[in-house]
């Protein structure tokens, strides 16, 4: 019995060989994945990376033994500790599934019901896997894992409802899912792509820390290499469901041998090796006519914001009849200049959507006003209103829900025109044919339904529609973060070129810090409803002043290295609760360089040396944890006795 436990614990975690898969369809089989070959030792990381549509998820479903109809397993071996899994039967799964092979996918918010509590929905697995355990056992078991990923109040969040955490806080919950039956093999599917960049760098962290706590294996799957580089120890590449390269994540970095490879690691987003857009917008778009404006026309901001303030009422539990205030959006200020490309960052939950909002005029502020070329968007009426409302649009994440499936694609593209212009019949698809070929959608989809279109020609079809009224401001909520780096890619250069074309103004909403960098020449960092820094692209990326903007930046997922060290920024926790703020710095929680005075009062934006606006009462020359890079030498910053602006 000794001899036979020891073999089997110096076998390989999983061994994949020659597996091949297929989509079946009337035409004959389409191959998915052909011929994957690799093994995973136990207590190790493997990272695989490719682009959208090389088989990534494929292939993680596969290694469950998950796949439906239309795909086939055509051929090979899944391996797991021996026993091939794609001969097991069904109740042979299940049994395997959960308790010794875990699953996170990449969209936490639809794995869970959402009519009954978190822990409740992770202790009845718990007890599934593990029938000999009682319920009292169970409901301690689940609540020590989610204190061990650190979720604030564990016994308390237990009983909450999938819609009380946020995404970070989702996505740790199906960590705890997932190992709190201590799984020998965990599968991660993309499980940080729709998280910012402090959140998913404390999953991470987390991950890894569990790996060891757990000593279990890990298959990590990724479009981002520079989220691979941080979590994995060998990597494989896939391209069209084939393995071209295997190495470690060092040599892959360092020296690609695959042309697909290198042609990856061209294509991973620089944040400190590119050259920073201006901060001053074009001084006159090719649209306009040859005579040169007034001066005071192009100083004009089209886009300015004064003193927003956005709160929004939710019942209090623990008194009768009560509500309490959400505290969104406070007092935000901020203009946009013409022809300009601004970028809004932050975490989850900041407030960047509802600002989005605010400045789109979806919703009524609570006070303050946005002006739209010195025009109060709130003071308009009727026509005026609705001859406005064509100048700007708001583009929004999900490339799915934002398209009806019954609709065709010329319908959902000329509905705008239907509502503002007079255009029907052939000249009204022939401008939205024309709109099509600009987005790079062709005119045979015309007539299509959605139904099949990739997450990229979705948005591609999102942006047409925005784009047919030929409006001067584009709001973008968020609105690449679902797609891979390549297809990113692809629709900035079509922003950057329209914008060159059409002179058209870009405020960009995102937690994507290498597009930022890309595209934006002044950035507002928010954190908990406010802006807490304010520069030119720059200064922000070499130069910040703020600790939180550091600890954003250290945790950006790059190959690069990085100005500010992950281990002296990297936050923990939560951000406060929006109906609670703490008096003092609202940051001071999780600043690890927070001192009395932060406690006491409240830090006002102010200047930094002509060189932007920052909120905090530190002075970031003497911050630790700096790298000196090239550009990056620190500056002198913020002293505290600096007087507010007025």
């Amino acid at each position: 019995m000794g001899a036979a436990l020891h073999a089997a614990a110096a076998l390989p975690v999983l061994e994949v060989e020659g597996l091949s898969v297929a989509l079946h369809s009337h035409g004959g089989n389409r191959p998915i994945l052909t011929d994957i070959h690799f093994s995973l030792a136990a207590n190790a990381v493997l990272g695989i990376i490719g682009e959208s549509e090389s088989g990534k998820t494929v292939l993680s479903k596969a290694l469950l033994n998950a796949l439906r109809a239309p795909l086939q397993i055509v051929g090979g071996q899944v391996r797991y500790r021996g026993t091939d899994v794609l001969r097991c039967s069904p109740a042979e799964m299940r049994q395997l599934r959960g308790s010794e092979i875990a699953y996170i996918g990449a969209n936490p918010g639809s794995a869970l019901d959402p009519t009954l509590p978190v822990g409740l929905q992770i202790q009845e697995k718990l007890l599934a896997v593990s029938p000999g355990m009682d319920r009292h056992t169970a409901r301690r078991r689940v609540i020590e894992v989610l204190d061990a990923v650190r979720i604030p109040s564990a016994a308390k969040r237990f009983g909450e409802y999938p819609f009380q955490f946020s995404g970070g806080m989702m996505q740790r919950a199906m960590i705890v899912d997932a190992l709190v039956s201590n799984p020998h093999l965990l599968i991660a599917d993309n499980i940080t792509q729709s998280l910012d960049v402090t959140v998913a760098a404390q999953i991470l962290h987390l991950l890894k820390e569990l790996q060891q706590d757990f000593q279990t294996a890990i298959v990590f799957v990724s479009s981002l290499l520079g989220t691979v580089r941080d979590m994995a120890d060998q990597v494989i590449v896939l391209d069209k469901g084939c393995i071209v390269e295997r190495s470690s994540v060092a040599q892959l970095v360092a020296q690609p041998q695959h042309a697909y490879t290198r042609m990856l690691l061209a294509r991973v987003p620089r944040i400190w090796g590119v050259q920073a857009p201006s901060h001053m917008p074009p001084r006159m778009p090719p649209r306009m006519p040859p005579q040169t404006p007034p001066q005071a026309a192009l100083d004009m901001p089209l886009l300015e914001v004064r003193s927003l303030v956005k709160n929004y009422a939710v019942r209090n539990h623990s008194a009768l009849f009560a509500t309490q205030k959400v505290q969104a959006v406070r007092d935000i200020s901020l203009t946009v200049r013409k022809g300009e490309s601004v970028g809004i960052i932050g975490e989850s939950g900041c407030g960047k959507s509802t600002l989005s909002r605010l400045l789109s005029s979806l919703e009524p502020a609570d006070s303050g006003a946005v002006y739209f070329e010195g025009r109060a968007l709130d003071a308009l009426r009727g026509r005026a209103r609705l001859q406005m409302r064509r100048r700007f649009q708001l583009l929004l994440q999900d490339p799915y829900n934002a398209i009806a499936p019954h609709a065709t694609i010329g319908q959902t593209i000329s509905e705008p025109l239907r509502i503002h212009s007079a255009l029907r019949g052939q000249a009204l698809r022939q401008r939205v044919e024309a709109q099509m070929a600009e987005v790079g959608l062709p005119p045979e989809l015309f007539d299509s339904l959605p139904v099949g279109l990739s997450a990229g020609q979705r948005q591609r079809v999102n942006i047409a529609r925005a784009l047919v009224l030929e409006p001067e401001l584009l709001i973008l909520d968020e609105t690449l973060s679902a797609l891979d780096q390549v297809e990113q890619a692809k629709l900035l250069d079509l922003f950057q070129s329209l914008q060159a074309r059409r002179g058209i103004t870009y405020v960009y909403i995102s937690h994507d810090l290498a597009m930022v960098r890309r595209v934006c020449s002044r950035i507002a960092v928010m954190y908990l409803g406010r802006i807490v820094e304010l520069a030119d692209n720059a200064t922000l990326f070499n130069r910040s002043s703020h600790p939180y903007t550091r600890a954003l930046l250290s945790a950006a997922p790059t190959i690069e290295a990085k100005p500010y060290r992950t281990e002296t920024y990297l936050l923990e926790g939560e951000p406060p609760d929006p109906i609670q703020i703490p008096p003092g710095c609202s940051f001071r929680t999780r600043c690890p360089f927070a001192m009395a005075r932060c406690a006491e009062v409240d830090p006002a934006l102010r200047p930094v040396q002509g060189a932007g606006l920052v909120a905090c009462h530190l002075d970031a020359a003497r911050m630790p944890g700096v790298e000196h890079l090239p550009g990056s030498e620190p500056r002198s910053a913020l002293q505290a006795d600096t007087p507010p602006m007025g």
